[in-house]
């Protein structure tokens, strides 16, 4: 985990300039006055959020405005790197940088590939200066330093203090539209600029075409297509101001270049054009009568033209009421975090919803107001009879968040979420499900199929809306061609040779659990034969297994393992995906039982789980690895793969040995600090992880419709469902001396297995724990209580 994750954060005192101070405080005022939530847990869990957590460290998660599965969402930037500096500001904002280049309006939560950043604004008061300048260096350019001291961040909600300028620039948000409120001081010329060559990182020819057009009702559109990590990515935007234009200038900075020395054209002139198309475009905006007073500027984007993102404009922030558009957000969230009314101590309290809210920032919408959307043919779409999204970070989110989403949110979110999926396949030049997917285009980034199992965990689990026929199909689809590394050999051979296909360990495993959840569907639709086929793909897993030295290891054509093996190896195309042996041999979701089987027994899976938590290990043996992080000797709770390694004790009889490894995560692996998560967040699946963790279970083989029982960390929880119903955890007992399970109850009766089903669940009820100091090696521990895996199955 990084070094600095036991740091203390510097606490807050939200201090602001005093000619400000009037200004803010009636905003505020105002914000107050607002009818107050009906829901007493929404709104508690609304004030225990603190959307720095993740902003440090390596979590990578940003602190700005956005409801809830939102397409804006707008937050500030802290650093523009080049391409190969630019891990570190991958959300746009680090927690411990000091000066702010200015917010735009789209952001990844959480991710290790840093893109996005479109429409940045920055206002200015005084002198205006077209580039960012130097951090360090007051004044190089239009960048202002910050202090954390006047910082305020909120769900739906951002603040801040621009020292450099006086300026107070506060955020909030609708589903499509950034609202930017500006309070300037006095004496002082009113500016706010747009740069439309930024991203998350510089990168020479990254913007391939933009325009800004000024409109004769003041209006300005423009757009920007980019060749970053999702090529040829096409975005809009409208923007207007609460206040009229005194003036403005738009510059191709590439061509002031060109015409450096020579006056330019007349019809080139900065303050006469009104339109101006290029590869490096920014434009600063004047107001006159803005000086003491408060602009707001309200900006929306589309993926299908200008004249869409006015009319998103205009259907979502008709007029100027900020504090009108603070409180939706406020109301957005307030019922989307009342899902779970946690009774808890304050620092597990803020860790738990700060955890619940990053789980619900995506896949995120994008499609205009009237439903049309750009898909991965580049073409427009109309989304018919559901709300289309995008931004999925299958390799990650399929473990945990999009199990945790049908708990928390409704039927048709859910729904929602197949039906983009299967949307983006129809319109997909290889005919296949998205492997990594954000604003409607393919990056192709990580291995597996995995939108798979979370069209069939939805299936299992009773989510309805699509068309199961189509979804089936375009499962085994995926699983059959396309550009899926190695899937041809996979398919001849029941495994991908390493002498033909890099990292061919970790596809071989992934393919497989994917073919489990493909069988699963199939068998549950009355579909036999494709069952049939995908239950035997499902055993693949074993010709990865060398019984030699106990570990998954990649094979070559010839069948042979290659040499030498080394299981404390990793690297980028080697046998395995951000990882090594000791971190990939565990995964076998679907079939632990053969797994432990494979190792020689249940004493063999538990000594050599303890081996991989145990293990001595130097960190600096995974720095040119940047996403292995969060290490508990080869445990890497920084990155997914291990994610569900503690819960395998379960499956060899001993569920207290998982309950140990479960502390020891929770305490050294997340905190209620800037630096309190050891990794990237993923879109949500690091915090998915803590929430599951903390109510007691978590869904080790999604599709399986159970839950692994880890141990509760609050004393009490109750889930609002989907249906209606309610289904409170329990914990009698909990506290730091008491961490072990000593019994467990099910609506009041015994429940002595190591699992728990979704149907369960949905039922309503309560689950209720017994805690006790020291570990109870009966419970949950015959093999008939442990839970499900495939070569256990009658």
């Amino acid at each position: 985990m990084p070094a600095d994750v036991s740091s203390p954060r510097p606490s807050p005192k939200r201090r602001l300039p005093w000619p400000l101070l009037l200004a803010w405080a009636m905003s505020g005022l105002a914000a107050a006055a607002a009818p107050p939530a009906t829901d007493d847990a929404g709104r508690r869990a609304y004030a225990a959020v603190d959307p720095f957590i993740g902003t440090g460290g390596e979590g990578h998660t940003f602190p700005g405005a956005v409801v809830p599965f939102g397409m804006v969402q707008l937050s500030p930037d802290t650093q523009i790197k080049p391409r190969k500096e630019a891990y570190g500001w991958a959300a746009g904002y680090r927690y411990d940088d000091t000066s702010v280049v200015g917010f735009s309006h789209t952001h990844f939560s959480g991710t290790g590939h840093s893109d996005l950043g479109d429409v940045l604004l920055m206002p200015i008061a005084g002198e205006v200066r077209l580039e960012r300048g130097e951090d360090g260096k007051p004044g190089s350019g239009y960048r202002s330093r910050f202090r954390h001291d006047d910082e305020v961040a909120q769900p739906g909600y951002y603040a801040v203090t621009l020292d450099d300028y006086q300026v107070r620039a506060e955020l909030t948000a609708t589903e499509r539209v950034g609202v930017h409120r500006y309070s300037f001081p006095k004496g002082k010329p009113a500016h706010v600029l747009i740069d439309l060559r930024t991203s998350m990182y510089d990168y020479p020819g990254k913007v391939l075409w933009s325009r800004l057009r000024l409109r004769p009702d003041g209006t300005v559109t423009g757009f920007r297509e980019t060749r970053g990590w999702a090529p040829g990515r096409q975005l809009y935007f409208a923007m207007r101001f609460s206040r009229p234009l005194s003036g403005h200038q738009f510059h191709d900075t590439e061509q002031d270049v060109i015409y450096k020395g020579f006056p330019p054209p007349a019809e080139k002139t900065p303050a006469l054009r009104a339109q101006i198309e290029g590869r490096q475009l920014v434009g600063a905006f004047d107001f006159a009568d803005a000086a003491g007073q408060s602009l707001v500027v309200k900006v929306a984007i589309s993926p299908v033209s200008e004249d869409s993102a006015i009319a998103n404009l205009d259907a979502e922030v008709p007029g100027w009421d900020f504090d009108g558009v603070r409180a939706q957000a406020r109301a957005s969230w307030t019922q989307a975090l009342s899902a779970v009314d946690l009774d808890a101590p304050e620092p597990m309290r803020k860790s738990f919803y700060t955890a619940l809210y990053h789980t619900l920032m995506g896949p995120s919408l994008f499609m205009d107001s009237d439903g049309r959307y750009r898909g991965p043919d580049n073409a427009v779409h109309q989304a018919k009879g559901y709300r289309h999204h995008s931004t999925f970070s299958l390799w990650d989110t399929y473990r945990a968040l999009h199990p945790l989403l049908t708990l928390v949110q409704p039927e048709q979110r859910n729904s929602d979420f197949v039906n983009s999926l299967l949307a983006s396949r129809r319109e997909s030049p290889y005919g296949v499900l998205p492997v990594w997917a954000f604003h409607g285009q393919e990056t192709w980034c990580m291995i597996g199929y995995h939108a798979v199992p979370v069209i069939a965990d939805a299936y299992m689990k009773g989510i309805r809306g699509y068309d199961a026929d189509e979804a089936l199909q375009a499962m085994v689809a995926s699983a059959s061609y396309g550009p899926y590394d190695g899937i041809a050999q996979y398919m001849e051979l029941g495994y991908v040779p390493i002498d033909e296909e890099g990292e061919a360990a970790s596809k071989t495993l992934e393919y497989a659990y994917d073919d489990w959840t493909i069988a699963r569907m199939a068998e549950a639709m009355g579909r036999k034969d494709i069952a049939a086929t995908f239950n035997k793909r499902a055993g693949n897993w074993k010709h990865a297994f060398d019984a030699k030295t106990g570990f998954m290891r990649a094979r070559k054509r010839d069948g042979a393992f290659r040499e030498p093996f080394d299981p404390t190896v990793s690297g980028y195309g080697s046998d395995y995906t951000e990882g090594n042996a000791w971190q990939y041999s565990w995964y076998v979701p679907q079939d632990v039982a053969g797994l432990t089987a494979a190792l020689g027994g249940d004493a063999k899976l538990v000594d050599k789980l303890d081996q991989v938590f145990d293990a001595k290990v130097d960190p600096k043996i995974f720095e040119h690895m940047e996403d292995i992080t969060g290490l508990i000797g080869w445990y890497a709770h920084g990155n997914e793969p291990s994610h569900h390694v503690a819960y395998l004790y379960a499956y060899a009889g001993q569920p207290w040995r998982t309950q140990e490894r479960l502390k020891q995560i929770m305490a050294t692996q997340y905190a209620p600090r800037p630096d309190g998560l050891a990794g990237n967040d993923d879109l949500g699946q690091m915090s998915a992880w803590y929430v599951f963790t903390a109510l007691g279970f978590y869904p080790v083989a999604p599709a399986s419709n159970e839950y692994v029982i880890g141990r509760p960390f609050v004393p009490r929880a109750t889930l609002t469902l989907p249906n209606g119903k309610r289904f409170s955890v329990i914990a009698d007992g909990l506290d730091d001396a008491h961490t072990y399970i000593g019994r467990a109850t099910l609506n009041g009766q015994p429940l002595d297995r190591a699992y728990l089903r979704h149907d369960e669940i949905l039922a309503g009820g309560e689950l209720r724990f017994t805690m006790q100091a020291q570990p109870d090696k009966a419970w949950a521990t015959d093999p008939k209580q442990r839970p499900y895996s495939m070569s256990s199955q009658p």
